[in-house]
């Protein structure tokens, strides 16, 4: 355990961050869940508006720091591939 000050916040500060990016990360997965169970069921609409959405959760995670920019252009671009291969 740590004694000094300063390594006891940081352990503190890790924690928050860590749970914080835990959120995210997870709800960014939902939402690309969301994505391929639309695929599934074969409902197009429902698919572009779950791509909609997951995208825009991507965004916000990727401006939050969660994940890196080619990261996020990699995942959105092969969920618009799957959505555009529906068509």
């Amino acid at each position: 355990m740590a004694n000094i000050k300063s390594a006891k916040k940081r352990i503190l500060v890790t924690q928050t961050r860590t749970a914080r990016n835990k959120a995210i990360k997870s709800e960014v997965k939902t939402m690309v869940k969301k994505v391929y169970a639309a695929i599934e069921s074969k409902d197009q609409g429902a698919a572009k508006a779950a791509l909609k959405d997951a995208i825009s959760t991507m965004d916000k995670a990727t401006s939050k720091g969660v994940y890196h920019k080619n990261t996020t252009s990699r995942k959105i671009s092969r969920l618009q591939k799957a959505v555009n291969a529906m068509a």
